[in-house]
């Protein structure tokens, strides 16, 4: 049988190590060989021998679920054998966590993440319970962890003297040290999102980046 479909690269390798790997722009492989873990949900196939569990969120995550309708639902991935993971045909990234890293996730952007990784549900700070996106996890640690972005992210540098202003349903993470506040401006409502009336963004200030995706559109509405 005879197709592009068949190109070389569309087939998959062998693993010549265990963690994670970009299998293509749009999916991540992860060599199993103990344990990782993953977005509930986010699994597209899987060889050998391995057992998926549902992981709880704990209080936190209970919260964030029943305010926003979001949540970081998680499952632990055990045994040995590999695992492809996707969501939605979204661009997938990995980062590399160093000692001293702290990265803020939104929970909708997180794929999967190696077990070294330490995680918690929190209320983003200064932005109440307003909106959807304001309860993001936390990741710090050594290790790696997949994310997943509608389209090509923006990564915006983020100085003391040039704080930045994002719309909360497009903000994908920022730098764990950055301050962060919620900022309304009548002026703009109209401006942003093609919205009416007040507007409200997220203001993040101090010293880091902030990574944005080019699209608004809540996991909700494009299930309709």
């Amino acid at each position: 049988m005879k197709s592009d479909l068949f190109a070389s690269e569309n087939l998959v390798q062998p693993a010549t190590a265990p963690g994670m790997t970009l299998q293509n722009a749009k999916s991540v492989k992860y060599a199993v060989n103990g344990e990782m873990l993953a977005r509930q949900g986010s699994m597209v196939a899987f060889r050998g021998n391995l057992q998926f569990e549902r992981k709880g969120q704990g209080i936190g995550g209970m919260l964030k679920r029943a305010v926003t309708g979001e949540g970081l639902a998680l499952m632990s991935v055990r045994g040995q054998g590999e695992a492809w993971f996707a969501h939605q045909a979204g661009n997938c990234f990995i980062i590399d966590f160093e000692p001293g890293d702290a990265l803020t996730i939104n929970g909708r952007n997180v794929l999967c993440f190696d077990p070294t990784l330490s995680y918690e549900i929190r209320m983003v700070k200064g932005a109440g319970m307003t909106g959807g996106g304001l309860f993001n996890s936390l990741f710090t640690g050594t290790g790696k962890l997949a994310v997943v972005c509608d389209g090509n992210p923006i990564i915006i540098p983020v100085t003391a003297q040039a704080p930045v202003y994002v719309d909360t349903d497009a903000v994908v993470g920022w730098s764990a040290a950055l301050e962060t506040g919620l900022h309304r401006s009548q002026s703009v409502g109209s401006m942003i999102r093609g919205g009416s009336g007040e507007a409200v963004q997220l203001k993040l200030s101090g010293e880091g980046f902030v990574i944005v995706r080019p699209s608004e559109l809540t996991e909700t509405a494009a299930a309709h």
